[in-house]
């Protein structure tokens, strides 16, 4: 019995009566193959037409051709049937044609970027281009060279460590064993009967033993008058006193000053170091060593250059630049969009402080508070109290500028990276519109921050009985509206700037470049 041929998706080939005998029991049945087909009024072209199922028309709807589906299995006739060892005549032969009603749907084809690996939002940023490279190296260079210059000149090489005209004591522990209110004695006194002044404030009797000092070992016994500003001591706690220098055995020479603190802050900073290597890992580990030189800055270089007189903004400037340059590297990386950061926070940074220098020069700004008249009377010398102010204003808004910056360049780099046909002023747009979200939130925390360090003074002016207007034009209240306003005005700034210079800087990027970098790797074939 003849074989039946293959059904190709493009004509459905009628299978041939087997012999005589079926046209004899068609005959009788009235029923050969056009009168089948007249009665079912369905003709191979009419049914096929009925099905919507021609075999270019099966096609079309698959949107898959044959070379099509071909190119894109990479899997073309001769290459398969080469594979299978099953040429064309071999497979009609043996029988194994494909039915059209049986064809195989295409296989899609995986996501780039987005396959079983994941994609590009996820691990270490992509090395930067050679041309983006040497962009950014002309345009930070110049500034990395000034900031060390910069440090060069304004610290005081050679110039003694300044001390204070005033004198402090030496700062040595002990251990309070008991503590008895009365009157205030002299050392050697003693009340007889009750003659004390029921107007007079009572003073506090403390007990105590060195634990430290030139007399470790030894009782002492000091009279602390109970104001109200006066700490609150009782026994059991480790406390700090000032030594003067005089006889150990005096208890004159002695001055109870505050509360030991150490293994509270240790425990502290320790569970802090946990956090941060716990959910940050080595990228944790990183920042708290770019923690650690930032403080290195402000202790070695910040704090002496300002203590021997130079320019308190300009010396603010240069340390901030500096703790800039070590934090973001260290912390993100020595890429393309860290150096985008570093350059928007720049420009921010200089946006600041001339902002504060304009406004408080026109507000007639001192910068004498209490604490700043204690460090002048201390130093023995006249220092830049405004400049102080403004060091101030710098260095405290760099930790939020750090963060917009940081975020609206990867914002910006990963915008281009999943569309490189778009444009610096797309890359712009795109970018700002995400940044406009981080802006609200940074300049709160930034608020905030300043009304939390100045709420004493703002509590102190809210009982002084005087107006609103006389309050917020008070010198303490005045420098904290500037310090603020300032601060946010920079961080909103910060937010176009860096934008614009990331997209600048990221449209460099070729995109064939972009391409080979972002393609993700299947974790399975």
């Amino acid at each position: 019995m003849p074989r039946r041929p293959a059904d190709t998706g493009a004509q459905r080939v009628p299978a041939a009566p087997a012999d005589a005998d079926s046209s004899r029991g068609a005959a009788k049945r009235g029923d050969t193959g056009p009168q089948r087909a007249a009665q079912r009024d369905d003709t191979g072209p009419q049914r096929a037409a009925q099905q919507g199922d021609t075999g270019p028309q099966r096609a079309a709807q698959r949107d898959d051709t044959g070379p099509e589906r071909a190119t894109r299995r990479g899997d073309t006739g001769p290459q398969r049937a080469a594979k299978r060892g099953d040429t064309g005549p071999q497979r009609v032969a043996e029988g194994r044609a494909r039915p059209a009603s049986r064809a195989v749907a295409p296989k899609s084809e995986p996501d780039a970027g987005h396959g079983h690996g994941h994609g590009h939002g996820h691990g270490p940023a992509a090395p930067a281009s050679r041309r983006v490279r040497l962009l950014l190296i002309w345009m930070l260079a110049p500034l990395a060279l000034a900031t060390v210059v910069g440090m060069l000149v304004l610290y005081p090489w050679g110039k003694p460590s300044p001390t204070s005209v005033v004198p402090q004591g030496t700062p040595v522990k002990a251990s309070i064993t008991t503590t008895a209110t009365g009157p205030c004695l002299a050392q050697g006194q003693v009340q007889v009967g009750d003659q004390s002044d029921p107007n007079a404030k009572p003073c506090l009797t403390v007990a105590l033993t060195m634990t430290d000092g030139p007399a470790t070992g030894k009782p002492l016994q000091l009279t602390v008058p109970i104001e109200p500003s006066t700490p609150r001591f009782a026994a059991g706690d480790a406390v700090v006193l000032a030594y003067n220098g005089g006889n150990a055995a005096d208890p004159s020479s002695f001055q109870l000053v505050d509360f030991q603190r150490g293994t509270p802050l240790l425990v502290l900073a320790a569970l802090f170091a946990v956090a941060v290597l716990v959910l940050g890992r080595w990228q944790g580990l990183a920042a708290l060593v770019a923690l650690g030189l930032s403080f290195a800055v402000i202790a070695l270089f910040i704090l002496p250059a300002v203590l021997s007189g130079e320019n308190p903004l300009l010396v603010a400037i240069v340390g901030a630049g500096a703790i800039m340059f070590i934090a973001l590297y260290l912390t993100h990386g020595l890429t393309a969009r860290t150096s985008a950061a570093v350059l928007g926070t720049l420009v921010s940074l200089a946006l600041i402080g001339v902002l504060s220098a304009i406004f408080s020069a026109a507000a007639s700004l001192t910068g004498l508070d209490d604490s700043t008249s204690t460090l002048i009377g201390s130093l023995g010398h006249g220092i830049d109290a405004r400049g102080l102010l403004l060091a101030g204003v710098v260095i405290g808004a760099l930790g939020v500028l750090d963060d917009v910056t940081v975020t609206q360049t990867s914002a910006v780099w990963e915008l281009r990276r999943a569309n490189p046909d778009l444009s610096w002023r797309e890359l712009y747009s795109s970018g700002l519109r995400i940044g406009r979200d981080h802006v609200g939130s940074a300049v709160n925390t930034l608020v905030m921050a300043y009304a939390g360090a100045a709420l004493p003074v703002l509590l102190y002016s809210s009982i002084s009985g005087v107006g609103l207007g006389a309050l917020l034009g008070s010198e303490e209240i005045a420098q904290e509206i500037i310090r603020t306003l300032a601060g946010s005005v920079g961080i909103v700034a910060a937010v176009p700037v860096t934008t614009v210079l990331a997209a600048l800087i990221a449209s460099r990027e070729p995109a064939t470049y972009l391409s080979s970098t972002t393609k993700a790797v299947p974790s399975h074939p």
